[in-house]
């Protein structure tokens, strides 16, 4: 628990920054017009494909007896690909609102 406790104290300004993001990242999603959603979602799908590639590198570089470094990159790579593949069915309904009806 000290070592912790030790770590959080001494990476306690790199917290704050993320803190920071997420709020401003949650501020300037809130805010986007609906038609530029379709853009930004293919930036984000190809944002997270950078993601899954490095979480696989992350794994592929983990020690064999470090378990959390593997079942976090595990989940990443999980949670990304379903984030991309969610990206892009959203993106494909979004598409398909906009062809002519037959």
């Amino acid at each position: 628990m000290n070592n912790m406790l030790q770590w959080i104290s001494e990476h306690q300004q790199m917290i704050y920054i993320v803190i920071l993001m997420i709020f401003v990242g949650i501020e300037v999603i809130g805010h986007v017009p609906s038609v530029l959603h379709t853009p930004l979602m293919s930036g984000a799908n190809a944002i997270h494909g950078v993601v899954i590639i490095g979480a696989i590198i992350v794994m592929g570089k983990a020690e064999d007896h470090n378990y959390l470094a593997i079942v976090l990159g595990f989940l990443a790579v999980v949670l990304g690909t379903l984030n991309v593949v969610g990206g892009f069915v959203v993106t494909d309904r979004m598409l398909e609102m906009f062809k002519k009806k037959k």
